[in-house]
């Protein structure tokens, strides 16, 4: 048994006690008339004891536990604890949540917390400033009736965040900002804000480099290259030395000319300007062309085939397809050794259209594939040269993929060939074009 019964029934008793010694020397109506009396004073009491708890509760925040008697002062002891022990919490817990906005607040990014419907619960000064908020007015707003930009409404409604995106022209102007969304908790969303301005502005400045010098280099390697075929055409010339140094002169200034087209055509990708201009292209034709050219770079020396498993047009960019397409079939033709088989093929993976190209050639190592698009990578460095390539040609072939929402797949193992896949989202796929831009 409690105390608290405990000490009722020894209260309880007590009183019925006291009225018997009543009933025995006064009688019956003496002591009836003393338990009544007995029972409304303890009635009051706890009427009294009751209001000053209704009281207390009006404002706990504002006003001190009251003091009561008997078994009240228990409770109201026990409400006292209560109440230090709550505020001594939220206090605590006061503390950390200031912390946590201190620090939140000296981050480097944005950082905003959405709700699962993309309203907006709480955000730290950068992020502010990023987005143009009012932690106090926008609080409770949807994110995207204030920061409108289309690419940005678009990415929260695609639900893809496995990738940043960068939104340039945001409200500051020219301030270029690196977006991630990470999910968390029941729905909830954590928007991260980087301010990439200085780093654009240096990326910029690093591709018009590359440009303007690949740009000047040109002309004077195209004056260079045309004195050496000169000079190797003269009948005049029958030293065998320097016939042979003017043949590695004239090699040597049409790769520099084949790396100085290859970081134009990458510069040229990569100018956030140069938007990509779409068109109807038909694949089956595309791929007979590129047939033809592999058939005529390897002069005869590889077998090549062309598989149309299923027939469709590309909605994207004749040139750009072209290239990549193209670059993939060299690469085949340059690794794989002579008598070695070459296929083309065009298929179609859940609604996907698929362009592959698949070789017998001298196959990749595993720890070389997560590499092979970085420029000028090159897993053999003498047998590239050998071949004539000038490390950039995956690289291109990546920028036009990403620019056309598709994805490379490489597959391959040392000894048995390799298979290059680009796979375009199922949106660019189009009914076959009976004429169709295949260059």
């Amino acid at each position: 048994m409690s105390d608290f019964w405990q000490r009722v029934l020894i209260f309880s008793a007590s009183i019925f006690a006291f009225c018997l010694l009543v009933w025995v020397a006064a009688g019956g109506l003496a002591a009836a008339v003393l338990f009544t009396v007995a029972l409304l004073l303890w009635l009051l009491l706890q009427l009294q004891q009751q209001a000053a708890l209704d009281h207390w509760l009006d404002d706990p925040e504002g006003r001190v536990v009251p003091e009561g008697s008997g078994q009240w002062e228990e409770i109201f002891s026990r409400l006292n604890k209560m109440v230090r022990l709550h505020r001594a919490e939220r206090e605590q817990h006061t503390a950390a949540l200031r912390d946590m906005e201190q620090a939140t607040s000296a981050l480097p990014e944005g950082v905003v917390i959405l709700d699962d419907t993309d309203h907006i619960e709480w955000c730290n000064p950068l992020a502010e400033k990023h987005f143009g908020l009012d932690s106090v007015r926008d609080i409770g707003q949807q994110i995207t009736y204030l920061a409108r930009q289309p690419e940005f409404v678009q990415y929260l409604t695609m639900r893809d965040f496995s990738e940043p995106l960068i939104l340039r022209g945001s409200r500051e102007g020219s301030l270029v900002l690196s977006l991630k969304l990470i999910l968390y908790g029941s729905g909830k969303r954590l928007l991260i804000s980087r301010d990439i301005t200085h780093l654009e502005r240096i990326e910029t400045m690093r591709r018009d480099f590359v440009a303007n010098v690949s740009h000047e280099l040109r002309t004077p390697l195209t004056v260079v290259n045309g004195f050496v075929e000169t000079l190797h055409d003269m009948p005049s010339l029958e030293n065998d030395m320097a016939r042979r140094a003017l043949h590695l002169m004239g090699e040597q200034t049409q790769r520099m000319e084949h790396l100085v087209d290859d970081l134009l055509t990458l510069s040229r990708l990569e100018d956030a300007l140069n938007t990509l201009q779409e068109e109807t292209v038909a694949a089956p034709v595309l791929m007979r062309t590129l047939l033809q050219e592999g058939q005529a770079l390897s002069g005869g020396r590889h077998i090549l085939r062309l598989e149309l498993e299923s027939e469709y047009s590309l909605l994207g960019n004749a040139e750009e397809l072209r290239s990549a397409f193209g670059n993939l079939v060299t690469n085949a033709i340059r690794y794989t050794p002579q008598g070695g088989e070459i296929v083309l093929r065009s298929f179609e993976r859940d609604g996907q259209p698929v362009f592959s190209v698949r070789d017998s050639g001298i196959g990749i190592a595993s720890q070389h594939i997560p590499r092979l698009t970085e420029r000028f990578y090159r897993v053999d460095r003498s047998r590239s040269r050998e071949t004539g390539g000038t490390g950039l040609g995956l690289a291109i072939v990546k920028h036009i993929v990403n620019r056309h929402q598709a994805k490379l797949d490489i597959s391959s193992e040392e000894g048995r060939g390799s298979t290059f896949s680009i796979v375009f989202p199922a949106g660019r796929r189009l009914p076959v074009a009976e004429k169709g831009a295949a260059a």
